[in-house]
Order: structure tokens, then sequence, then C-alpha cells
């Protein structure tokens, strides 16, 4: 498949894919996966109180994107993930507001279209809720 016949639907579906990986050598399977389809994509674990981990979650996602050489380093390759990061914690704070979270981000890029996917735990101790958020951002292809 290349990408241009690829939407910003299937890049959503890969940032979740590689969200949802237990473990680090599942992530790198997945990962190669989606390289294959023209996906590049990457992933970072997070985890604490959820409000003050929030600016540290963004971070993390733009610091993986850009190491991983899905954005530029730039304020707009920058702009792009932390506002999709930022979208997709927007879908979650009501389940994670006062309590602590972990889980893992996934990012996927392909063409013009860039996911970012949050797969979290939400909870006290072992009492945990899971929550999903996924937001989409466009960028030129030059980017």
């Amino acid at each position: 498949m290349t990408d241009s016949k690829l939407t910003s639907i299937e890049i959503g579906r890969a940032a979740l894919k590689i969200a949802v990986t237990g473990s680090r050598s599942e992530e790198q399977r997945i990962k190669q996966e989606l390289a294959e389809q023209g996906i590049r994509s990457t992933a970072v674990d997070f985890g604490g109180e959820f409000i003050p981990s929030i600016v540290k979650i963004v971070e993390r996602a733009v610091v993986a994107a850009q190491r991983q050489g899905l954005v530029s380093d730039t304020h707009v390759g920058a702009g792009a993930v932390a506002g999709a990061a930022h979208a997709a914690l927007e879908q979650v704070k009501t389940k994670a507001l006062g309590f602590n979270v972990g889980g893992k981000i996934g990012i996927a890029r392909c063409g013009e279209h860039l996911c970012v996917a949050i797969y979290m735990a939400v909870g006290v101790l072992n009492l945990n809720e899971l929550c999903v958020g996924l937001a989409h951002r466009s960028l030129d292809n030059v980017e």
C-alpha cells in the first residue's frame, strides 16, 4: 500500500496499534510491520498524577516524534505533535482528573497524516479504569 492511498483513519489505527503494545519487542515488531506499509511510528511510556503529567506527556510525544524522524525539529513539527497529543489528552481528562495515570503514547505518520494515540490506565492502587484518546493533524509532506 502506498502512502498516497493511506487515509487518516488508517494512520489513527496505526497509532492505536503501537500504543496498545505490551512490550518493547511487540512494539518493535509492530513498528516494523507499519514501516512495511509506509507508516513511520514510535511509542513512549508515561505515568504519574494526571494534572502535573500533562506537560510531560506532551513533551515526551514531541521528543519521541522528533528523535524518530516523524516530524522535523521545528516549531511546525513540534506544534503538530503537541497539538494532537493535547487533543488526545482532552478526550480522556474527565476520567483522569485527580487520579494517577500510566500508559503509552503511540504516534504514527504517513505523508500528510499524523496521529497521536493515548492508551492509559487511570486509578488508585490496582483499581484502574482504562481510556483511549486519539487525535489527528495534517502536515505538509515536506515537513
